[in-house]
């Protein structure tokens, strides 16, 4: 993949603490731009450490046993302890069920792990209790499309996107659905998006899937506007999943493996691209698989 051409951005990214090597030959970049992974934080591990001696107690309320199931729910969800996160918003649930946030992570998690029925199920159950939940509604239609019901993830995704049409992850979600169906009207249709775009820096991620700027453009306005190791962390997050994406629905498997692992080394276990990347390299894994088989035959 081509990185950067320019020495002059040496200098931006050196300040970034990324490990960058210009070839002896040309001004070319041989690694992508980086963030040092995020790490627990010490306030993060005293929460759980204090929540766990705060739920031994015997003499706690059902209504504040659930919150405490909650807050170390969350804890352990930003520090990449998904299964302990999981099993916290379910004995939650169980003492309080009137929580659509639970029910809304619970979809993320069966999403990331291939089990669509129960997605759907957590998600409707969001949104039986929250009907204007916009993030239950992107998941579900993101949930929709990854179990292979792509005329009903673009209906709910193309419904989601109308709603608030100058949210740039509402356009990028519905080009990645629609382009599955029909990719030359897809790009017809997010380059129209992006005419319209707002302000908000995600539509540099629309520019980006669209190739209305190059990935020298897009880096260089990312590390630009993310000097402090965190936000750039997560951006890059967010920056490699899409492109991943860009390269995978072109049918480039290599560039989109290198792509989703990037994404997924800077630890923020928090974002559904991060969660989503190990999906699409299972995916990518599977496809070429089958692709194997079928020429051993």
């Amino acid at each position: 993949m081509k990185w950067f051409q320019t020495v002059g951005l040496c200098l931006a990214l050196a300040t970034t603490g990324c490990a960058s090597t210009l070839s002896s030959n040309k001004s070319q970049w041989m690694y992508p731009p980086m963030a040092v992974p995020l790490q627990a934080s010490v306030q993060q591990e005293v929460q759980i450490a204090r929540l766990s001696q705060l739920l031994q107690r015997p003499d706690l309320s059902d209504p504040v046993r659930a919150k405490m199931h909650y807050e170390r729910g969350n804890y352990y969800d930003s520090v990449g302890l998904r299964d302990l996160a999981r099993l916290d918003f379910s004995q939650s649930l169980q003492l309080n069920p009137s929580q659509p946030d639970i029910f809304n992570l619970l979809g993320v998690y069966y999403t990331q792990v291939g089990e669509y029925d129960a997605a759907y199920e957590a998600f409707d159950s969001t949104l039986e209790l929250d009907p204007h939940n916009s993030y239950a509604e992107r998941n579900r239609a993101i949930a929709l499309y990854y179990g292979g019901r792509l005329d009903l993830a673009r209906d709910e995704m193309a419904k989601h996107y109308h709603d608030d049409p100058s949210d740039p992850f509402r356009a990028l979600w519905l080009y990645i659905i629609e382009a599955e169906i029909d990719p030359v009207v897809a790009k017809n249709d997010l380059l129209e998006r992006y005419r319209q775009r707002s302000e908000e820096w995600g539509w540099v991620l629309v520019a980006l899937m669209a190739e209305q700027v190059s990935e020298e453009q897009a880096f260089k306005a990312i590390i630009d506007a993310s000097r402090e190791n965190v936000l750039l962390a997560q951006r890059l997050t967010e920056v490699y999943f899409y492109l991943a994406k860009r390269y995978q629905l072109k049918g480039d498997f290599a560039n989109a493996i290198s792509l989703y692992k990037l994404a997924i080394s800077f630890n923020v276990y928090e974002y559904v691209e991060h969660r989503y990347a190990f999906l699409e390299l299972g995916n990518i894994f599977d496809q070429l698989q089958a692709e194997r088989m079928a020429k051993s035959k």
